[in-house]
């Protein structure tokens, strides 16, 4: 095995959280050694993919409300960013699937660049202030407060003592509060919004709504144009698959409404409250 297909074969055993921890440092090595080697403005790269304060300028590059979130300011800006995303991915995704994990996170993003470019254009407060958004910082916050609002009692340890999860959500909220008027008030702007979705998210699941779903559908409806499609000339119909594709339909409703009982459960009662059994089923069934 090459080294080429050594290292494809471990980003593949990657969990989801993982491989955006892999592509954000990637890309923040990449930009840093291009700016560096070829003497470029230090956003010469970042310019095309930073999100614009500005309407206009916003319109000409509508791709920059996700891909800001993929570009960093410095080491520390990276650092701690990553940090937080992997270890809240690991308590989200021991509960639910990758792709209720990407849903929360890039709608996370888009809202934090959505709140930075209303309030940037509403404000009298940042009127006339030249800024840009970068970082995956929205983000991530929206899988922290996601989960801190989904399991709030629900404890974990920090350094030399457990905490409620709620506990430390509302104080990443409030120190965004505070810090506002003190400077990276578009940064602190952007972590409200991914906050606030990720807030939401959590209530309307607990309702048994999933406001993911839409753009879920959205973006695998996008990925499916570049799919392409294999033509078969014969077509064969079997009754026999169409009972085993009822009988795997019943299968997977009772699979989801042991994991929805499950996810109750936790609710209510906190993870701790699991048995093996459940916390063993709940596990396998995040893997999937």
């Amino acid at each position: 095995m090459s080294i080429s297909d050594d290292i494809r074969y471990k980003f593949a055993t990657l969990n989801v959280a993982e491989k955006l921890i892999v592509i954000n440092v990637a890309i923040f090595i990449v930009n840093a050694l291009l700016v560096f080697l070829f003497k470029w403005d230090a956003d010469f790269i970042m310019r095309w993919f930073e999100l614009p304060k500005s309407f206009g300028s916003f319109i000409l590059q509508p791709w920059s409300i996700v891909t800001y979130a993929f570009f960093h300011g410095g080491f520390m800006h990276i650092f701690w960013n990553m940090i937080l995303l992997y270890f809240t991915s690991r308590i989200f995704l021991n509960l639910f699937s990758a792709k209720r994990f990407l849903n929360v996170y890039f709608l996370g993003a888009i809202c934090g660049g959505l709140l930075f470019l209303l309030a940037y254009n509403i404000f009298p407060a940042f009127s006339g202030i030249n800024s840009s958004l970068i970082g995956a910082s929205a983000a991530v916050m929206a899988i922290l407060i996601f989960i801190c609002t989904y399991i709030p009692n629900q404890e974990v340890r920090v350094i030399f003592f457990n905490i409620k999860l709620w506990y430390i959500g509302a104080a990443f909220v409030i120190i965004d509060l505070i810090q506002l008027p003190m400077g990276n008030s578009g940064g602190h702007l952007a972590h409200l919004g991914g906050s606030l979705l990720g807030f939401v998210y959590a209530k309307k699941l607990q309702e048994g709504r999933d406001i993911g779903v839409g753009f879920e559908n959205t973006v695998s409806s996008v990925g499916d144009l570049f799919k392409k499609k294999k033509k078969s000339p014969l077509k064969t119909v079997h009754k026999t698959k169409q009972r085993s594709s009822n009988t795997s339909k019943t299968s997977k409703d009772e699979h989801q409404k042991k994991i929805d009982a499950i996810l109750d459960k936790i609710s209510k009662s906190g993870y701790e409250s699991l048995s093996k059994e459940e916390k063993d089923f709940l596990f396998k069934a995040g893997k999937e």
